[in-house]
């Protein structure tokens, strides 16, 4: 069998977390499987990245952080390649140039284009165990890029597809997908199982367990992704396709984003073109936009509010400076002390009155809803920072979640 194996920050955190990494792969490899490992930078070593480079510009250019970013994983690969060799696995450590992973040019978050496995089947085939730095790649220019926040989990589900793996396990401090967040839900459940739509769905709200984009690699390429713990041997959850027993459940998970700011753009004129103009002109900053609502025109103007990442916020407000829609500057108001709390299940297809209980659920809690987005199998509404955790347990048991189907909680 052959196995693509990635682990995260906490699960190489030190170096004592290392040799635990390496025992793992050991044992898997003693048992016959061929292994591919991929990991992450050690658990603070980006944020410590950034904050240096924080400290010398509050805009540092993108194609230098992914220079600097990068250097966390290669910091990894080597001691985990290094661990491995001593304990009689010989293994080799590889950049994501290395194997070949070719990416557009969207610095700090590339979009992986081509991945080449023939250098990693050949260390396969002479009896090494290839170990892959995550989160980076290169564009045509030859420049170092990387992947985004999470992006590990991206390298090494597109390792496992060029392969062609049996499986990828993704290693990390929880021990599979729950229901909720379980620091703020105690009756949290995990799933045993959980269709790519819905994963894809709760990544992209905030679940904080696999990264979005990789679901959508694994879900285009089936790949079969399991998330395991790294610090125990329990069981985890595997995402896979969807099938009839997913959708007697109306919701399946409950999830929150707290990395969110709503911008409301004043007195832009109502006219047609005129939204394509803008969006593609925050689009081209690179600027993910989600939610969107245009309010109802008054003396030839509009007002349009979208929500960002907060950590986009600064970049917005020095890219608006150069926008102009009528010939004056754009008037913004950003409200970055919200939430999104979201609620996903594939049942939704099948089952009535979700939005409903959603909203009543809110209203009898006192939390206002200030945006709503919906699609077929997710309900999302902004609301204030403040009642984020009032509003995913209050969620949750509206839903039931805590409960086993056909049991107790």
């Amino acid at each position: 069998m052959l196995i693509v194996q990635k682990y995260g920050g906490t699960s190489v955190g030190d170096l004592e977390r290392i040799q635990n990494v390496a025992r793992r792969v050991r044992r898997v490899r003693d048992a016959g499987h061929q292994v591919v490992v991929v990991v992450s930078a050690m658990s603070g070593e980006t944020d410590s990245l950034v904050a240096m480079a924080n400290a010398l510009s509050p805009l540092p250019p993108e194609r230098e952080m992914d220079m600097l970013l990068s250097t966390g994983e290669r910091k990894t690969i080597a001691l985990l390649a290094i661990a491995l060799t001593a304990m009689g696995t010989p293994s080799q450590a590889f950049t994501g140039r290395q194997v070949g992973i070719e990416t557009d040019s969207a610095h700090t978050r590339a979009r992986i284009e081509r991945i080449s496995g023939e250098r990693l089947r050949k260390s396969l085939a002479e009896g090494y165990v290839p170990v892959v730095a995550g989160f980076q790649g290169i564009n045509a220019q030859s420049d170092v890029t990387t992947l985004g926040r999470g992006g590990s989990d991206l390298t090494a589900v597109a390792v496992a597809a060029a392969i062609q793996a049996d499986r990828c396990d993704i290693y990390t401090d929880v021990d599979g997908v729950y229901t909720a967040d379980p620091r703020i839900v105690s009756n949290a459940r995990k799933l045993d199982r959980i269709a790519f739509e819905e994963m894809l769905e709760l990544a992209s709200l905030g679940a904080k367990v696999l990264q979005t984009r990789s679901v959508l690699f694994a879900m285009r390429h089936g790949v079969p992704v399991q998330v395991l713990s790294s610090f125990t041997d329990q069981p985890g959850t595997l995402v896979t396709k969807e099938d009839a027993e997913m959708e007697q459940l109306s919701v399946s998970g409950v999830t929150y984003d707290r990395n969110q700011a709503k911008v409301t753009i004043t007195d832009v004129p109502d006219q047609p073109g005129v939204a394509s103009r803008l969006f593609k002109a925050i689009s081209d900053a690179n600027i993910m936009i989600d939610m969107i609502i245009q309010n109802v025109g008054h003396d030839g103007c509009t007002d349009i509010s979208f929500t960002i990442p907060r950590t986009d916020v600064a970049k917005l407000r020095s890219h608006m400076g150069t926008i102009r829609l009528d010939g004056s500057p754009l008037t913004i108001d950003v409200d970055d002390r919200i939430a999104k709390v979201s609620a996903v299940g594939v049942g939704m297809r099948s089952h009535s009155g979700v939005a409903t209980r959603m909203f009543d659920t809110l209203a009898q809690n006192g939390v206002n809803i200030k945006m709503i987005s919906t699609s077929e199998i997710k309900i999302s509404c902004v609301i204030d920072e403040r009642y984020t955790e009032l509003a995913v347990r209050a969620l949750h048991d509206a839903f039931e979640l805590g409960v086993v189907p056909g049991g107790t909680s």
